[in-house]
């Protein structure tokens, strides 16, 4: 369909020049917001890969804790148990080796509780540190969806 000045006609009755020009500018729309989502998913995906990167760190240097506080309790363990064996060797009586038991029992059962709180706030501070980075990126990520 051609008019009589050399322009078309587009398929909905507007002239080509008028159909380009709509057209044009909606493709530019269109990719500019295509853009705009791209760079939102790229930025939101470097956040997170930042926030697994610090919550990894997180997790190495709290199990790097309690692996070290394992080994310090480890170790106390070892050097009490070797002093009640040295105690109870230098034992003169029955009586002093039922004494020495019943004072290394209570102390060994006081040291194992207070162990066990240590492990269990390094435990905790573990699970809670895991998730803390993760956690702040997701409500980063409401917040400026909001």
């Amino acid at each position: 369909m051609k008019e009589a000045n050399g322009f078309g006609m587009s398929p909905f009755g507007l002239p080509k020049v008028a159909w380009q020009t709509m057209f044009g500018e909606l493709t530019e729309q269109r990719a500019a917001r295509a853009q705009e989502g791209y760079e939102k998913i790229k930025t939101a995906s470097q956040e997170l890969t930042e926030a697994l990167r610090e919550t990894y760190s997180n997790n190495a240097r709290t199990a790097t804790d309690y692996g070290l506080k394992v080994i310090e309790i480890s170790n106390a363990n070892a050097n009490s148990a070797i002093d009640f064996f040295a105690r109870i060797a230098s034992s003169k009586s029955v009586t002093d080796v039922l004494t020495t038991s019943a004072a290394e029992a209570r102390r060994a059962f006081d040291a194992a509780s207070a162990q066990n709180r240590q492990l269990w706030e390094l435990g905790q501070r573990l699970a809670t540190q895991s998730g803390e980075p993760i956690r702040q990126h997701v409500t980063k990520v409401f917040q400026k969806a909001s």
